[in-house]
């Protein structure tokens, strides 16, 4: 029995947008389409009447046209936020935070690999003291990514603790970007937060932080962004990181993602290696999803 291929926006489009003329089946096919990419209505209703007036002010039946008016228009809702990663101090401090189970610890890894590929020195903060297992999680992705990592001295040992040493660490050597490990759950989400504002306070007696991260399955959708709104109320986060978007299928969750929390995607990771982590780029982006 041959295998299904998996469902992928642009395979969906690509049928569309090689017919002979734009028609009414193309405008129920585009918006289900969309759909089940996961924009979600509100924006797949604002991105399918703003093309509609498109066609019509510029008079074309020509599908392609469509189609690059969809790419356009999708990268320049993309482009409304500022995906740059803001790591200029020294030491830059990069806060990771979000729910057990989205990858997390190795996105950490990966980023570390990233920052290392272009010539920066890293040092990995292992302040999840509470979860069985993730500092040495931590510590096997900080040796592949060629960082130095700072652990507890103890079990349980207090999570500001750990990022106080880290930062200190790194200002002594010279180390040019921190990351720092946060827990992902506690008994109470109020104690998480109480733990993560703690942490902020004592690495700022040291380093202002550069950038607080949140990292998202993408393969969660709307239902993992629930999740994290938490961490987006309380934990002051400055960009997002999804992780698991492979392929297009759920290629809609970036953009309504971005536009629901008001939060610009910084990171995207599309596979499980070490390598797999790269910078957002809107125009990349479009061009993958849209064909």
């Amino acid at each position: 029995m041959a295998e299904r291929t998996p469902w992928s926006l642009s395979g969906a489009l690509r049928g569309m947008f090689t017919k002979k003329t734009i028609d009414g089946e193309t405008w129920d096919d585009l918006e289900d389409a969309l759909i089940k990419a996961d924009f979600g209505p509100n924006i797949t209703e604002a991105v399918v009447a703003d093309l509609r007036a498109k066609v019509a002010k510029y008079n074309t039946t020509d599908p392609k046209d469509l189609q690059r008016m969809l790419r356009e228009g999708i990268e320049e809702r993309l482009s409304r936020l500022d995906s740059t990663l803001t790591l200029s101090e020294r030491p830059a401090v990069v806060l990771v935070v979000g729910v057990n189970g989205v990858g997390k610890t190795t996105t950490i890894g990966k980023f570390a690999k990233f920052l290392n590929t272009y010539g920066r020195t890293v040092i990995v903060g292992a302040a999840d003291t509470f979860r069985a297992g993730a500092v040495d999680q931590l510590a096997t992705w900080a040796e592949r990514a060629g960082a130095q990592i700072v652990k507890p001295q103890m079990v349980g040992q207090d999570p500001a603790a750990v990022a106080f040493q880290t930062v200190e660490k790194a200002k002594n050597e010279g180390i040019e970007i921190v990351i720092i490990d946060t827990a992902g759950r506690l008994h109470t989400k109020g104690g998480l937060m109480d733990e993560l504002t703690k942490i902020r306070r004592v690495v700022e007696k040291q380093a202002p932080i550069a950038e607080v991260l949140l990292v998202l399955d993408a393969t969660t959708g709307q239902n993992g962004l629930a999740q994290a709104e938490a961490f987006i109320q309380h934990a002051g986060v400055t960009g997002l990181v999804l992780t698991k978007l492979d392929g297009s299928a759920r290629g809609g969750f970036v953009l309504a993602v971005q536009e629901r929390t008001g939060i610009p995607i910084k990171l995207v990771g599309q596979g499980e290696g070490i390598n797999d982590l790269t910078g957002f780029t809107p125009h990349v982006f479009a061009q993958k999803l849209i064909g």
